[in-house]
C-alpha cells in the first residue's frame, strides 16, 4: 500500500478510535449534515434489539419483513415475490452473534481503512476510448477454489462487472466480493475510471460523477469478449451513480441481466450540498487531492489547479474540477442536469437491488437519503433496508465475507432462474398458440373443401368488388 494511503488509513483509524472512546465515556456521538444536527437515535451503534423498533421502522409502512431486522421495499410484482422468497430463506440475513464491528462508524471505517490484504489475482487490460482516453479493466483470474460452483447452470459463466466508489479507492469489500463471486462461478471484472487506481491519465479529461460514456464502451468490449455470457453489475457507494446513469441511458439495450448497488448515493446533488460528517468529508477530500496531485501539470490547461487543491469541501472540489473549467465552464445546475443518476431512471429495464443501512453515517438517514417513491412505483427497483451496516460495511465476524455479498449473488441466481422460467413459459405459450393455430387453419381448410361450389363466389367476392 502506498505511503499516503497508509497515512490516511492511520488518520481515519485514529478518528474512529476517538469516536469509540467518546462513546465509551458516555458522550453522545452526534453528526451534522449541513447545519442540521441529527438525533442520536439515528446514529447509535447497536442499542436496539434485532426485533425491536428502529429507524427502519419509521421509514415506510409498505414493506415486507425479512430476517435479521431487514425489510424489502418494492412495488408488488411476480419478480418481487420471487426475490422475497429467496431473501426470506437466505442464511446471510439471519442475525448472528453480537460483534464489536456492529457500530456504523466502525463498519464504515473498517471497510475504507483496513489494508486490502493479499486479494485476488488480477489481469489488467487497458481500453482505449473513442477520444483516446484510457480506462482499465482488472479481470479476476485467481485464486480458483476447488469447490467452485457454476453461476449459470447449463451455460457459460456469468460476467460480474464491479464498479468501485467514485473516489477510485479499491476497498477490501470490493475484492472480497470478487473472490466470493469467483468461488460461485462468476467471472468478475473491475472497472477503473480514467486516472483511478493506476490507470494513466493520457488526456486532460476526467470522468464526471454520472457520465456513463466510458462505461458504455467498456460494456461493449466486455460483450465482444463474452458475447453469450450473462452480464451482471455491482456498484459500491458513490460509484452507483455511474451504474444507474448507464442503466437509465441505455434502457433495454444495456446488455445486463441484473444489477445491485451497495449503499448507493441516490440524491447526489443534495448529498454534495449538505456535506458529510467532517471525518468522512476530510478523508474523502484528502484522498482525491492526493490521487490527482500526480496529474497537476497535465490538468493545468483545463482546470484551476491552485483553487482545486485548496478546496475545503467535496462540493467545492467537484465544482472546480468539472464546472469552473478554463475551456468550457458550466453552472452547477447544468452539471447536475447531465449527471444526476436518476435523470433517466424511468427508462431502466433491468432489476436493480439497492442494499442500504438505516445507520449509514455517509449517506444519512433513509428518510432523506432514499427516494421512497422510486421503489414504490418502479417495478425494476428493490430496496433492501437493514438496521445496521454503516456505509458499504455490512460486516460480520471474520473471516466471513460481508453479508451483502451473499445476498447479491443469491438475488442474481434468483433472477437467472426467474428469467429462465419466464422464457420457458413463453416458449410453451408460443408452441401452444402455433399448434392451436395450425388446427384452426386445418379445420377451415376442410370446411372450404366440403362447401358447395355455390359458396365459392362468396369466398372470393372481394375479387369481383375489386374489379368492378
Amino acid at each position: 500500500m502506498p505511503q499516503w494511503e497508509a497515512a490516511l488509513a492511520l488518520l481515519l483509524a485514529a478518528l474512529a478510535l476517538l469516536a469509540l472512546l467518546a462513546r465509551r465515556l458516555g458522550r453522545p456521538w452526534r453528526r451534522t449534515v449541513g447545519a442540521t444536527t441529527l438525533p442520536r437515535a439515528l446514529v447509535q451503534d447497536h442499542e436496539e434489539e434485532v426485533d425491536g423498533g428502529g429507524p427502519a421502522d419509521q421509514f415506510s409502512d409498505r414493506r415486507e419483513p425479512l430476517p435479521g431486522g431487514c425489510s424489502l421495499i418494492c412495488k408488488p410484482s411476480a419478480l418481487a415475490q420471487c426475490l422475497l422468497r429467496v431473501l426470506r430463506r437466505s442464511a446471510a440475513l439471519e442475525p448472528g452473534p453480537r460483534s464489536w464491528l456492529s457500530g456504523p462508524h466502525l463498519q464504515t471505517l473498517c471497510h475504507f481503512v483496513l489494508p486490502v490484504g493479499p486479494g485476488p489475482e488480477l489481469a489488467r487490460e487497458y481500453l482505449q476510448l473513442a477520444d483516446d482516453g484510457l480506462v482499465a479493466l482488472d479481470w479476476v483470474v485467481g485464486p480458483c477454489a476447488r469447490d467452485r460452483r457454476v453461476s449459470n447452470a447449463g451455460g457459460l459463466p456469468a460476467v460480474l462487472l464491479v464498479i468501485p466508489n467514485a473516489w477510485g479507492r479499491l476497498t477490501r469489500n470490493v475484492l472480497g466480493l470478487c473472490l466470493l463471486a469467483l468461488e460461485r462461478g462468476y467471472y468478475p471484472v473491475i472497472f477503473h475510471r480514467r486516472g483511478h487506481h493506476g490507470c494513466p491519465l493520457v488526456s486532460p479529461r476526467l470522468q464526471p460523477f454520472g457520465d456513463p460514456s466510458d462505461l458504455k464502451e467498456a460494456v461493449t468490449y466486455i460483450r465482444f469478449r463474452h458475447p453469450a455470457a450473462p452480464l451482471f453489475a455491482v456498484s459500491e457507494g458513490s460509484g452507483s451513480a455511474l451504474l444507474l446513469s448507464y442503466l437509465g441511458e441505455c434502457g433495454s439495450s444495456s446488455y445486463m441481466t441484473g444489477a445491485a448497488c451497495i449503499s448507493p448515493v441516490l440524491r447526489c446533488r443534495e448529498w454534495f450540498e449538505a456535506g458529510l460528517p467532517w471525518p468522512y468529508e476530510r478523508g474523502f477530500l484528502l484522498h482525491q487531492k492526493i490521487a490527482l496531485s500526480r496529474y497537476a501539470t497535465a490538468l493545468e490547461n483545463t482546470v484551476h489547479t491552485s483553487k482545486l487543491f485548496r478546496s475545503r469541501s467535496l462540493r467545492e472540489f467537484e465544482e472546480t474540477l468539472f464546472c469552473h473549467t478554463k475551456s468550457f465552464p458550466i453552472s452547477w445546475d447544468t452539471y447536475w442536469d447531465h449527471n444526476d443518476p436518476l435523470r433517466d431512471v424511468d427508462e431502466a429495464a433491468v432489476p436493480v437491488l439497492c442494499i442500504c443501512s438505516a445507520d449509514d453515517p455517509v449517506c444519512g438517514p433513509p428518510d432523506r437519503a432514499l427516494p421512497t417513491e422510486l421503489f414504490h412505483s418502479n417495478p425494476y427497483f428493490f430496496l433492501l433496508l437493514s438496521r445496521h451496516g454503516g456505509h458499504c460495511g455490512f460486516l460480520r465476524q471474520e473471516p466471513l465475507p460481508a453479508w451483502s455479498h451473499e445476498v447479491i449473488l443469491e438475488s442474481f441466481r434468483a433472477l437467472t432462474e426467474f428469467f429462465r422460467m419466464e422464457e420457458r413459459m413463453k416458449g410453451l405459450s408460443r408452441r401452444r398458440t402455433s399448434f392451436l393455430g395450425g388446427r384452426r387453419r386445418w379445420g377451415a381448410l376442410q370446411k372450404r373443401e366440403v362447401s358447395p361450389s355455390s359458396n365459392l363466389e362468396e369466398i372470393f367476392s372481394w375479387k369481383r368488388s375489386y374489379t368492378r
